[in-house]
């Protein structure tokens, strides 16, 4: 199963997403019965110790590293100059608990199924470490009940923990931050509490907060990071929400703009950061001979094939991206609006690569 990644990744993806921004867009009573866990979240122990290798999915000596997975004409680099630090969305799918259990062996696989397709994009340039953590089961993001954010709150605290421990032990490397989903959303907390006013915060190369809303106005004054707006930045935040035409974002941009920001501002009718991965800069244009690669399945799902120029992107409106018509070979999976979420990085796959490698050069040369 590990070895189908794609068609696994969208499947998951597609249920994970489904909290995100948008519970009301789905029945909620089937949902709510199908996937919220029916008892008060229960209070977790304190976060494990993260110095331990088992506590990682991914870290650099780790046999079996599923983050080190490349299609063909690409490979991990043998001498990585950089420490990524990736946080995996949702892979927890049922509602026995309010978390996942550090243990859950079908969790733990989807998880790693999701590094060799998302991750990987960073082996190119860096050393992948991703944590185990004690994730917000699916459920959390189908309710606004206080048990919910209760759950979020026990995720980031195993996130926070394993965070500190990678910092421990990567030297003076610069540090990439990634993560899609969930994954974003902890990293958006994690730039702000503990990067944001921090002598760490010189030692980020970039945050790419992928998949989840960050308001311009609302959000990004408190991560410490300023957008990127340049496709040769260091130091900065990238992040991108994708769709195909016609969109119909309104399920997720009502929600948005029902939430308040890290600033205690509303959300409400805030711009959201766009960057547009072909490009490498914010409120971009590319046609599709600027993708350098998008992975598809093979025809038995056990690998993926990467293709370039055939996906265009352009930010539009509050800040979604734009990938035109749907793409041949990428149908399935498509969110409500015409939301392609599922493929956030495989659209983009080799694009993300290089402008990894761009800005760590940037890094190195400020």
């Amino acid at each position: 199963m590990a070895r189908k990644f794609l068609y696994v990744v969208a499947a998951l993806v597609l249920l994970t997403v489904a909290g995100a921004f948008a519970f009301n867009a789905f029945p909620g009573a089937f949902m709510r019965m199908a996937l919220v866990p029916g008892e008060d979240v229960a209070a977790l122990s304190p976060p494990p110790s993260y110095a331990s290798a088992n506590m990682w999915l991914a870290r650099p000596d780790k046999p079996g590293n599923p983050a080190l997975w490349a299609p063909a004409g690409y490979a991990p680099s043998p001498s990585p100059q950089a420490a990524v630090f990736f946080i995996h969305p949702t892979s927890y799918l049922t509602r026995t608990h309010w978390n996942a259990p550090l243990d859950d062996a079908e969790a733990n696989a989807r998880a790693a199924i999701f590094l060799r397709g998302q991750a990987s994009a960073f082996n190119g340039v860096g050393a992948v470490w991703a944590p185990r953590y004690r994730q917000a089961a699916f459920g959390a993001f189908l309710t606004t009940q206080a048990n919910a954010q209760k759950a979020l709150d026990f995720a980031y605290r195993d996130v926070l923990a394993a965070f500190d421990e990678f910092v421990r032990e990567s030297g003076d490397r610069p540090i990439i931050l990634a993560g899609h989903s969930q994954g974003a959303l902890h990293l958006s907390r994690l730039l702000r509490e503990r990067i944001a006013g921090t002598p760490l915060a010189r030692r980020i190369v970039a945050a790419y907060v992928v998949g989840w809303p960050v308001s311009r106005a609302a959000d990004l004054p408190r991560m410490g990071l300023p957008e990127c707006t340049r496709a040769d930045q260091a130091g900065c935040i990238l992040s991108w929400q994708t769709f195909a035409e016609p969109a119909e974002p309104s399920l997720i941009l009502d929600t948005y703009d029902a939430s308040t920001g890290y600033t205690g501002q509303s959300r409400k009718d805030t711009q959201m950061i766009c960057t547009n991965p072909l490009t490498g800069t914010p409120d971009a244009a590319a046609p599709a001979s600027a993708n350098l690669g998008t992975l598809y399945p093979s025809s038995d799902l056990a690998t993926a094939d990467i293709a370039a120029g055939r996906v265009g992107a352009r930010c539009m409106g509050r800040g979604l991206l734009s990938i035109g018509a749907p793409p041949a070979g990428l149908n399935g999976y498509v969110l409500p609006g015409n939301n392609y979420h599922v493929y956030d990085y495989s659209l983009f796959w080799a694009n993300v690569r290089a402008d990894a490698e761009r800005r760590l050069k940037a890094f190195e040369t400020r």
